[in-house]
């Protein structure tokens, strides 16, 4: 393989890994808020932290959704943690589930269980969901 076309490949790969980014493809796709209730974010995955992040984002920032409005749980891979301010973010195994795992999976059926008929549950849902909810 050449330099160039190793950079060319390289390119390619970067740009395929930046468009399936939560960034550049979930927001199009989220529904409106809620008009009374709360909204929930249940994500579970490897991208479930940046999902969570973008989708929060969205509602807070773009939306104007008062953040007394906004809860949820996202459950990833250790190590793919994202900076939420409403959503709580629980690293978890993968692809091996363990005890955080585990914990989170009945903390978001006991959220879910508990959403109101006027609120949103949003679930969003990434490759690995099945080791982080067991």
């Amino acid at each position: 393989m050449t330099a160039s076309s190793r950079a060319l490949l390289e390119d390619l790969f970067r740009a395929a890994v930046a468009a399936a980014h939560p960034a550049s493809c979930l927001q199009p796709h989220l529904p409106a808020p809620p008009s009374s209730g709360r909204l929930l974010i249940l994500a579970a995955g490897k991208a479930a932290g940046s999902m969570a992040e973008v989708a929060e984002h969205h509602y807070l920032d773009e939306r104007g959704l008062p953040a007394s409005r906004i809860g949820g749980l996202a459950v990833t891979r250790h190590g793919y943690g994202r900076p939420t301010r409403r959503v709580r973010v629980v690293e978890a195994g993968h692809p091996v589930p363990d005890a955080a795992g585990l914990a989170a999976t009945l903390e978001t059926l006991a959220m879910a269980d508990a959403a109101g008929a006027g609120d949103l549950v949003l679930v969003l849902i990434s490759g690995g969901a099945s080791a982080n909810w067991i």
